[in-house]
Parts: structure tokens; C-alpha cells; sequence
């Protein structure tokens, strides 16, 4: 990873003072993450190695996430960039599946897609240690808070019963309030 980490207190973080093009934007999941939420059956951002669903799509193999099909319960940890609103709309219109994102309340992508159209939102209550491109867990920490975002009614009853650390809450009774 070169200089495209640091190391704070014993963490690796990602130097968000790098031009774009110098950070990775995979962040590989822990697994124990998606155990917590059940079996996936399609996994469209995927990495070498790093098998959370039934089906992975893979760059290196030529797949393309977000055009070929996707079918069942999606598992989406999308890119953490300018492509992401992307990702978690076709999750929308796929409507089965459940994403792991930056928390990012004030930003378009919430306003507009997360609290309009999610079943369930999980905000996990620690910084998320993500595994290295190779899989090898090196205590990469997310620079900012993390949520589990459930889109359809088994995603959301998996993330509530997850029992995963942090604070979740129930969309499907609560009507959002837009200013």
C-alpha cells in the first residue's frame, strides 16, 4: 500500500490528503460483518480471495457489477468514491440486499437515497477494521463511521436481529420528515 497509508496510534488509516487516484477504494469487509446478516447470494463488488456471497463479481475476471445481473439477496460494500450513489441506487431498484457505506448524514446520497429509500439503517458502533487488498486483516480503520444499510424486509429483519455492535433502526413504520 505504499503511501497510501499511515499509521495513527497503532491503526493504519487511509491519508485522505492523497490525490484520488493514489487512494484504494476497495475496503475488503470483515467477514464476520456479513456472517452476523446471513447468507448473500450475490456479492457485485468483490475482491480476489475475499468470497461473502454465493456469486462474486470480479474486475479482474471482467465482470461489471453494475451492469451484469444481479439476482437474490445482494451483499454491497461499493467503492468509496464518486461512484457510490451509483451503486446504492441500483440496489434500490434491485430491491433485496443490504450495503455497507460511510456515514455521511448531511451529503446527497443520504438525503436523497439512504433515508428515502432504506428499511433499516445500522450504525455500527466502532470504526470498521478492514482487511487489507490481500485479505490479511492489518487494522486498516475506516476514517469515518460506517453504516449497514438493509433495502427490503428480510435485510432489514437480518440487520435488527444482527447483533452486531451500534445502534439500528426500523424505517418500515416511520415516515421520513423532508424539509
Amino acid at each position: 500500500m505504499g503511501n497510501q497509508i499511515a499509521r495513527t496510534a497503532g491503526r493504519t488509516v487511509i491519508d485522505p490528503n492523497l490525490p484520488p487516484e493514489q487512494r484504494n477504494d476497495r475496503w475488503l469487509t470483515p467477514p464476520a460483518v456479513v456472517e452476523a446478516l446471513g447468507a448473500f447470494d450475490l456479492d457485485p463488488c468483490g475482491a480476489p480471495g475475499h468470497v461473502l456471497a454465493g456469486r462474486t463479481y470480479l474486475q479482474e475476471n471482467g465482470d461489471d457489477g453494475l451492469i451484469d445481473p444481479w439476482f437474490g439477496r445482494v451483499w454491497l460494500n461499493p467503492p468509496y468514491g464518486r461512484t457510490m450513489r451509483t451503486w446504492i441506487e441500483r440496489l434500490v431498484g434491485h430491491g433485496t440486499g443490504t450495503a455497507l457505506i460511510p456515514v455521511a448524514a448531511g451529503t446527497k446520497l443520504w438525503q436523497e437515497v439512504v433515508f428515502r429509500e432504506a428499511s433499516a439503517i445500522h450504525f455500527y458502533r466502532h470504526r470498521i477494521k478492514f482487511l487489507r487488498r490481500d485479505g490479511q486483516d492489518d487494522a486498516m480503520v475506516s476514517p469515518q463511521a460506517s453504516a449497514i444499510v438493509a433495502f427490503g424486509t428480510d435485510d432489514a429483519d437480518a440487520v435488527l436481529t444482527s447483533g452486531l455492535p451500534g445502534v439500528a433502526l426500523d424505517l418500515r413504520q416511520h415516515e421520513v420528515a423532508r424539509g
